[in-house]
């Protein structure tokens, strides 16, 4: 919708920030240096909160940034070009309070390939499930979650796909928990006409008890998942239900990041994402949401220790508040060379950045 020079790219965030400052008087403004997105999408009718991106195989540049509007009864699943515009014929309207969605691309239902997205319904307590980018439900009108536990609601949701068998698996977080249950994971399988079922295999995940866990991340190359415990830090768990359920990593941690003279988190830590520079490399990102940055840490840790994870940037971006994040680093058009990176901003619309921007402020951090 709206990608130009820069400086038309400023005004156009300026406007945005001012508009959701009409609501609320106490949100913040971008920092003077922020990074400025290549691409504003147009806005959610309700209250935007978290992306995806769906890529086209056939043709980079008609991939689609998803993204939920999650007010409920009216909630929805909207599709938007790389130019942000919506594209209706892939938007999922009515649904109950969408919290979050992940894709995951080349998965066999009952013997046929499909892309898929999941979506945690949260109002409804279900996990919807469509083909992308036709977004036929693949759930028989939705797949019930936390039935055992009548009080939770689902909120973030990430897929793994297990390499030696392709078993099809799904995250799932909900607004409150207790500690090393937090996380609820479901096998999906196709029952035999084209849908899909699931069946808990595990509780896992440690809670501080301090804010929520929303946000979840897959490194699907690696077979790590990452969760955002939102005062406290990213934790780092085997994706894979049969390598155990120890933590394996803390990742920012205020108390760490202060001994080694980086950036704290200000509050809250939201949305996560994987971008992969080669095979078994790249950045962890995580957005301060109250500080309107974006932190980097490197996927693969440092030296021989796979699971150290110090921080290397802290970058200001000009999204407001973000919830979730997306990133991939396919060259999906002329205006994302080297992928993109996707924020949801409190404006209800998701911003695109040029990943060369992101990385440029990498390279220049101290």
């Amino acid at each position: 919708m709206r990608w130009a020079p820069s400086s038309l790219l400023l005004l156009a965030v300026a406007c945005a920030v001012m508009v959701a400052c009409t609501d609320d008087s106490r949100l913040p403004e971008p920092a003077p240096d922020a990074v400025i997105p290549q691409v504003i999408t147009e806005p959610v009718p309700g209250d935007a909160d978290d992306p995806a991106i769906w890529i086209n195989s056939s043709n980079f540049s008609e991939s689609l940034v998803f993204g939920t509007d999650k007010i409920r009864s009216s909630g929805g699943l909207y599709a938007f070009s790389l130019d942000g515009n919506i594209v209706e014929s892939s938007v999922v309207a009515g649904l109950d309070g969408p919290n979050n969605v992940d894709i995951l691309h080349d998965i066999f239902l009952d013997g046929v390939m499909v892309d898929i997205a999941v979506v945690t319904e949260r109002a409804a307590r279900k996990l919807r499930i469509f083909s992308v980018p036709d977004m036929t439900p693949l759930d028989a009108g939705g797949l019930p979650v936390f039935v055992e536990e009548p009080n939770l609601e689902p909120m973030g949701v990430a897929l793994y796909q297990r390499p030696s068998d392709d078993a099809l698996f799904v995250i799932l977080s909900s607004k409150s928990g207790d500690s090393g249950e937090y996380l609820w994971q479901y096998l999906l399988e196709g029952d035999g006409s084209g849908q899909f079922v699931a069946t808990l295999v595990r509780r896992f995940g440690l809670f501080s008890g301090s804010g929520e866990i929303e946000a979840i991340a897959v490194d699907q190359e690696l077979g790590y998942v990452y969760y955002s415990d939102e005062r406290y830090a990213v934790r780092k768990y085997h994706a894979d239900p049969d390598n155990g359920d120890d933590e394996i990593a803390l990742i920012g941690r205020n108390e760490d990041l202060v001994a080694a003279g980086s950036v704290p988190f200000l509050r809250d830590r939201e949305g996560i994402a994987i971008y992969s520079t080669g095979p078994g490399t790249g950045y962890i990102l995580v957005s301060d949401q109250h500080a309107l940055r974006l932190q980097v840490y490197p996927r693969e840790g440092v030296g021989i220790d796979l699971h150290h994870h110090p921080q290397l940037a802290a970058i200001p971006v000009a999204s407001v508040l973000t919830d979730g994040i997306e990133a991939t680093s396919l060259s999906l058009s002329p205006q994302f060379p080297q992928g993109m990176l996707v924020m949801m901003s409190e404006d209800r619309s998701f911003h695109l950045y040029h990943w060369g921007d992101i990385q440029a402020r990498i390279d220049a951090a101290p």
